[in-house]
């Protein structure tokens, strides 16, 4: 089959989206949680609660999107339609999330009405999300078919959500102290976050082509076309590390303002943090897509996954004894596993669901993004009402200095070996993956075969 390079512009204009998407992320992992328990009030077993039953929801929501997308046929494409229609929704409930209800409806707000709120609202983040995420995921395997040029693609993309991962941990905090309050400092971040996801979406939608070539799926109903996707051996495999791999940095990139505020003694450090973090993640996206290249996509994030692991154990062990100044050079060291997570998934998954394409001989991207996604947000919903759960039955208090010490060590054991443990699974359960670049060019081969058969004899 013959190999499509993409243009360096068609990688940007790509990849521009997942800019804003990861401000998205940025807000929802690492600040929702603390800005629910301790601005808006909400008890943290219900803060965790409300944001899991609104992943629930995405797990019905997501594969109908995905399912409709791949059968939609317009001018524009599959996938650009659905991103266009809603990024402005997705902008408005950005800024209604990050809205504290007692500012509209006034103080004094019960826990079960506060729980209620979030839970509905929530639910319409998710909601816009995922009409516009699933779509853009599911547009990236069809630019290119080629092995390392897919990884290549996927590097400018999580480029780009390395960056807004950044700012977004580096600017949310200091969005939210512009403001006189922090009611109003977050409302203030809800419109600046949710206005550069809406302009960074408009970029990708205006920027990129789908590919003619490309045909809506037919032939299988909803029920057939999910049920092939959970017969699809590599991509399960993908899908359950991707989930533990989510679970893992979800726990840990939540946790870190509880750790920094009540263990460090530091919370005006978190910022700093997450900078690093972030930063040196970003710097190694790009070696991790060279390193790709001679050693697999599966062998850099598995390392990703043991860097990880160990750092987070080290932080666990000694972290708490040894000053803000040695967390961070730690922050630094697992930013270097983080820059092996980025892209490496993604450029994985694609190659799994070329696999369903020899199968299938239908291109159905959509079906298994919306899986895809849905496991990326059941994974942080997981992790949510867990850490949720467990820091009430710990004894945490919101804004209590000093925590108790069950409460501490809940917090200590998240940023140590909970977050581990799941990192470590994840490794185990991508050794067993089987799609080598070897592999892959075999499947290309055959693919190319299947098509020839159906082209109509001249």
């Amino acid at each position: 089959m013959e190999e499509k390079k993409l243009s360096v512009g068609v990688k940007v204009g790509y990849g521009v989206a997942d800019f804003g998407g990861n401000l998205f992320f940025t807000a929802t992992a690492f600040v929702l949680l603390n800005y629910l328990t301790d601005t808006v009030g909400l008890a943290a077993a219900l803060a965790g609660t409300a944001l899991m039953v609104g992943r629930i929801w995405d797990a019905f929501y997501d594969p109908i999107i995905g399912y409709i997308s791949d059968r939609t046929k317009t001018k524009m494409g599959r996938r650009r339609p659905f991103m266009l229609g809603g990024a402005i929704p997705l902008f408005i409930a950005m800024i209604i999330m990050f809205t504290n209800p007692s500012l509209v409806i006034g103080a004094g707000i019960s826990q079960p009405v506060l729980f209620i709120y979030t839970m509905v609202v929530y639910i319409i983040l998710c909601t816009a999300y995922s009409t516009v995420n699933i779509p853009y995921s599911s547009l990236g395997p069809e630019l290119t078919p080629d092995y390392n040029e897919r990884t290549s693609l996927n590097g400018y993309r999580f480029a780009f959500a390395g960056i807004g991962t950044l700012l977004g941990a580096g600017l949310a905090l200091p969005i939210v102290a512009m403001a006189p309050n922090k009611d109003l400092g977050f409302v203030l971040m809800g419109i600046v976050f949710g206005a550069v996801l809406l302009v960074s979406t408009l970029v990708t939608v205006f920027s990129v082509r789908e590919s003619a070539a490309v045909r809506p799926a037919q032939s299988m109903g909803f029920w057939k076309t999910y049920s092939e996707v959970f017969k699809n051996k590599p991509y399960l495999l993908i899908l359950f590390t991707y989930i533990l791999h989510i679970l893992g940095i979800t726990i840990a990139s939540g946790i870190v303002i509880y750790y920094f505020k009540y263990i460090l003694g530091a919370e005006d450090m978190t910022t700093y943090a997450m900078l690093i973090l972030i930063g040196v993640a970003i710097l190694f996206i790009p070696v991790s897509v060279a390193m790709s290249k001679k050693t697999g996509k599966k062998l850099v994030y598995g390392v990703g996954f043991l860097i990880m692991a160990v750092g987070l154990m080290v932080l666990f062990s000694i972290g708490h004894t040894m000053g803000v100044a040695f967390n961070l050079i730690m922050m630094a060291i697992m930013g270097i596993g983080m820059g092996f997570l980025y892209a490496m998934p993604y450029a994985i998954v694609a190659d799994s669901i070329e696999y369903d394409y020899l199968r299938t001989g239908e291109r159905r991207e959509g079906a298994f993004f919306g899986i895809w996604t849905w496991g990326l947000k059941i994974g942080q919903a997981l992790a949510a009402f867990i850490m949720g759960v467990t820091l009430s039955a710990m004894g945490y208090v919101a804004n209590l200095i000093p925590q108790a010490a069950s409460a501490q060590l809940g917090i200590r054991l998240f940023l140590g070996p909970i977050a581990a443990f799941f990192f470590l699974m994840a490794a185990v359960v991508l050794y067993f993956y089987p799609i080598t670049e070897k592999r892959y060019k075999e499947i290309q081969a055959e693919i190319a075969v299947m098509e020839a058969k159906k082209q109509p004899a001249k």
